[in-house]
């Protein structure tokens, strides 16, 4: 069965999910396809009263619909359910995905919604594995930790992994015993709203998913300054974190999760596999055309190893194909935007101007749509704007070293540290580097996630606070407090 489909013919939901039902809304802002630059509806910006609405629905969910109070397990079979329909649904999903976004519509089926029933079965797990504990304390006294949930969680998703950031968000925050309230990013709503109709027929009770539609500056303070909402939890660009930050000292105090910018080395030392690491440093940039936070956008390479590392990369690089997000040949996305397409060209030919060797690609490709063609830069000025910002698309910038003092040095960065990557055979050069390098996240002679959930991620200096997936993730929704009781 082709997974090809007409976008023209797909009907999208045009509306706010709240209590379990579907909310009329009118639209306001405009969108538009990134695979052909065609317009294709507005999307809805809900106002401070209606999150207020969803808000209340789901705070009155997380009081009386037993979703906390029940046995766990029960929490772990409705959760599992919803991964069931995912997969059952992935068609659906996929087509209500790739049609706003920037992924290809196999990509959906074969990975990111596999990936995601997959975590959310994890997450699942911990709500009956978890809990309070006993503590040493004097004999004539008896000590524990108890955990609850915070009640509700305000969430934010960005518009590069629609569905993967979705339930990154609601996975560990229900399995925990919250209720939620979501806006996905404004550019790419559809999937978020069909996986909250899905949760609902698993059984998860009305109002514990609210998923309401809009921008940052409108919708998404009033989810993260609301006062009901006890615990906010982002994934986006760190100007966006701070925001973010900003706005809740504004309104109150609480806990936040932020997973934030990156601008990820990939160091590669002369003793690497040739082919293992051209072949995954081409996909830790080339993945989404770029668009992913932890893209390893800056490759460190042993001098005497350059040549013949770009030579492999700039083969992968052209190998690409190119095409609409609907049809299943496509391996090679589109950029989301004409202004963000824009924005990583002028970074670009600053760069080149700057002195930068463009080693291949460095241009918008001439056809319909928001593509890029990869990119490598030759670089040695480590102040090139091609090395400093979060690109946020297919740009690899190439520096070299002579030593591992070197190497170091130019993968610290002086802003970013979500991801990093390193390249060799030396297992005592891997574990100081592991060590050394100042990131939240390190892959050793590969790049990119895995399936291993038990693997949190989360960024050190601007790349966020707070970490995503893992155990740390569920912790992150519950509460402590501490009892000692005078026996």
């Amino acid at each position: 069965m082709s997974l090809s489909f007409d976008p023209e013919k797909l009907a999208l939901p045009f509306y706010h999910f709240i209590d379990g039902e579907r909310v009329a809304a009118s639209g306001g802002l405009e969108m538009r396809r990134p695979s052909d630059d065609r317009v294709f509806g507005d999307c809805p910006v809900a106002d401070e009263a209606l999150v207020d609405r969803a808000v209340q629905a789901a705070k009155k969910a997380a009081k009386i619909s037993g979703w906390a109070d029940a046995r766990p397990r029960e929490r772990v079979k409705a959760m599992q359910r919803w991964a069931d329909l995912m997969e059952e649904n992935a068609l659906e999903l996929a087509q209500l995905e790739a049609v706003s976004s920037t992924r290809p519509i196999a990509q959906l089926i074969e990975g990111d919604i596999a990936v995601t029933a997959e975590q959310i079965r994890f997450f699942a797990e911990f709500a009956d594995k978890e809990g309070s504990d006993v503590v040493p304390t004097s004999t004539n006294s008896f000590g524990m930790t108890l955990t609850e949930p915070y009640g509700v969680v305000g969430a934010i998703t960005p518009w590069n992994f629609p569905i993967s950031m979705a339930g990154w968000k609601l996975g560990p925050a229900l399995a925990a015993g919250n209720a939620v309230v979501l806006k996905p990013s404004e550019m790419t709503p559809f999937s978020t709203l069909y996986m909250a109709e899905l949760a609902i027929k698993a059984g998860i009770p009305a109002g514990m998913i609210n998923i309401v539609l809009g921008d940052g500056p409108t919708t998404g303070n009033a989810i993260t300054g609301h006062p009901d909402i006890s615990k906010v939890s982002f994934t986006g660009s760190t100007g966006a974190g701070a925001a973010i930050m900003q706005n809740i000292a504004r309104t109150g105090i609480k806990p936040m999760t932020l997973e934030l910018g990156g601008k990820s080395p990939q160091v590669v030392f002369a003793d690497a596999d040739l082919d293992l690491a051209a072949a995954a440093i081409s996909r830790g940039i080339l993945a989404n055309a770029g668009q992913a936070c932890v893209a390893g956008s800056r490759l460190i390479v042993e001098a005497k190893f350059a040549e013949a590392l770009s030579e492999a990369i700039v083969r992968h690089m052209q190998n690409i194909r190119p095409g609409v997000t609907w049809d299943e040949a496509t391996h090679y996305s589109p950029i989301i935007s004409r202004r963000q397409i824009g924005r990583i060209d002028s970074i670009v030919q600053a760069s080149i101007r700057d002195g930068a060797e463009c080693i291949t690609g460095g241009a918008i490709m001439d056809r319909e749509g928001y593509f890029y063609t990869p990119t490598l830069l030759r670089v040695t000025d480590d102040k090139s704007p091609a090395v400093t910002e979060e690109i946020f698309g297919p740009v690899l910038t190439m520096q070299t070293f002579e030593t591992e003092e070197e190497a170091l040095t130019l993968a610290d960065h002086p802003i970013y540290g979500l991801a990093a990557g390193l390249f060799t055979r030396d297992l005592s050069r891997a574990i100081r580097f592991t060590k050394a390098l100042q990131a939240g996240t390190i892959w050793v002679n590969r790049y990119g996630r895995s399936r291993d959930h038990i693997l949190p991620t989360g960024g050190y200096k601007s790349s966020g606070i707070g970490k995503d997936l893992g155990r740390e993730a569920y912790l992150a929704n519950r509460k402590s407090k501490s009892v000692l009781i005078d026996l």
